[in-house]
């Protein structure tokens, strides 16, 4: 009989950490997708100033 405890225990740690796990994960991928909307937002930004570039005419006399 001690045995269903012993494996009750170890079914209820296994439990607490795939949900451990599931919380930090998706943490993370709150963060990962924060990061990629922001490297959106600087491309936008540096296609912005690119396009500001005026470079010299080539008429040198």
């Amino acid at each position: 009989m001690i045995w269903v405890l012993v494996f009750g225990g170890v079914a209820l740690l296994g439990l607490v950490t795939a949900v451990s796990y599931a919380v930090w994960l998706a943490h993370k991928t709150s963060d990962l997708y924060s990061e990629v909307r922001m490297l959106g937002v600087r491309a936008e930004e540096a296609g912005e100033l690119l396009g500001r570039i005026q470079l010299p005419t080539g008429n040198h006399d």
